[in-house]
């Protein structure tokens, strides 16, 4: 699976954004999905994951009630709502499909990742 994440850009602080994450090649419907980000200087942290039909979802302390994880019907298509967004949120987001069907915060259970949306925030 080879994914690919857009959506980001420069947007001020409370401003709103879209990410999305598609397939490039062999579908990921049956995978879950997850988003991460990577901040300059900083490890690379986990943001929201989704399981594979959308009934479960998980998100980072830092963006619980901020940000909204979603995919189609089809499920080859991964969303990333951000709202209310800060200074702190700027970073390069990745999506990543999972080995299975649900998935959590850990970076091992990833096994294929795009190549990463900026998005930066200005105060």
């Amino acid at each position: 699976v080879q994914l690919q994440a857009s959506g980001g850009g420069l947007v001020q602080a409370g401003g709103s954004l879209r990410l999305s994450c598609v397939s490039s090649r062999r579908t990921f419907s049956n995978n879950a999905v997850g988003w991460f980000r990577q901040a300059p200087g900083k490890e690379r942290e986990f943001v929201a994951v989704v399981s594979w039909n959308g009934g479960s979802t998980l998100y980072s302390d830092s963006v619980k009630g901020r940000f909204t994880i979603s995919r189609d019907r089809g499920g080859n298509t991964v969303y990333l709502q951000m709202n209310s967004l800060k200074s702190e949120d700027t970073a390069v987001y990745y999506c990543a499909a999972a080995r299975s069907s649900f998935a959590g915060t850990d970076r091992s259970q990833y096994n294929a990742w795009g190549q990463g949306t900026q998005v930066t925030v200005s105060s």
